[in-house]
């Protein structure tokens, strides 16, 4: 998955120089294979042949609107929740997906060893693999006790991805705090990350920032983002299709796209203030060319019911992919 030194996405010498070396990253080794192996295999789960098409999996945020969160912290409900976790991993099996993404929100708080191992094996009896978590953390916190919680939420959402399997899990940068500078925010999000990498490359899980606002709002603050962070196989971008919120957001899709480990496909697109239909031929494309090997992961956040607008653009994603 190199990443041209003189493409024309980065204008900056250091940029294009630091992009250049993404390949002592291992961002190339991150298939789909080697990101389960050392998780999933550790974990008892059996290893499917990697086919020659990209695996399609689906995330557990697509049913948000029936689940209840309980992470990072309770979420009130105005009508009880009628669908768990568990019920979305049946659900998967029912699409004869390649995978589920287990996001976090969605698990018993406290969650116990138990609950992940048989939710796994769950996955495993419909031949699913776990594609990914997703945490809903803010690194951008001054030092204190709520940035305590923070890195020790990822402490703990890392060693539940090593038992559940999952290999990769999307985390946030966050947002600069009231009356703070962007610099600091930033500094303090690279922090955040680094700590939590060294934690991670431990238990054999990577961590994928996604573009999701705040200080990744444009692939340029990602850039400085990354480049403040350590160099390691088991760091990289989680690519979200609908989270640019910019003049030209498939252009600047295509920068973040060389250093994907995951990608989130969304139904919808911010463009110039509107939200429209996502080209999703094009987003696939853009994957494509970036050499993209891992999970395509339909997010789905669209008015129309799930269940009758999911298996739509299942069907459409098969295709393509």
């Amino acid at each position: 998955m190199a990443v041209s030194s003189d493409s024309p996405c980065y204008g900056e010498t250091s940029r294009r120089d630091f992009l250049k070396s993404s390949s002592a990253w291992g961002f190339a080794a991150l298939t789909a294979g080697t990101l389960m192996s050392d998780t999933a295999l550790a974990a008892g789960v059996q290893k499917k042949e990697t086919p020659e098409h990209l695996k399609l999996s689906l995330a557990a945020y697509s049913f948000n609107r029936y689940m209840q969160q309980s992470w990072p912290k309770t979420r009130e409900r105005k009508t009880p929740a009628t669908m768990t976790i568990q019920d979305f991993v049946r659900y998967c099996g029912e699409l004869k997906l390649d995978g589920c993404e287990l996001t976090s929100y969605y698990f018993p708080n406290p969650v116990s060893d138990d609950y992940l191992k048989k939710t796994r094996d769950l996955a495993g009896s419909l031949d699913l693999e776990v594609s990914g978590t997703a945490i809903g953390n803010d690194f951008c916190l001054p030092k204190g006790t709520a940035r305590d919680e923070q890195l020790e939420m990822t402490r703990k959402w890392i060693d539940y991805s090593a038992i559940l399997g999952a290999p990769v899990i999307r985390i946030f940068a966050g947002k600069v705090p009231k009356g703070g500078k962007e610099a600091e925010a930033i500094r303090l999000c690279q922090a955040g990350i680094n700590e939590s990498l060294k934690y991670a490359e431990k238990k054999g899980v990577s961590l994928a920032l996604e573009n999701h606002g705040g200080i990744t709002s444009t692939p340029e603050q990602m850039m400085r983002i990354i480049e403040g962070i350590d160099q390691s196989p088991h760091f990289g971008i989680n690519f979200d299709s609908g989270n640019f919120r910019t003049e030209h957001p498939y252009e600047d899709l295509k920068k973040i796209a060389p250093l994907a480990i995951n990608a989130q496909i969304k139904v919808e697109m911010g463009v110039r203030g509107k939200e429209v239909p996502a080209d999703i031929p094009r987003i696939v494309k853009i994957l494509k060319d970036a050499h993209y090997k891992n999970f395509v992961v339909l997010e789905y956040e669209a008015d129309e019911e799930p269940k009758e607008a999911i298996p739509v653009y299942i069907k459409q994603l098969r295709k393509l992919i």
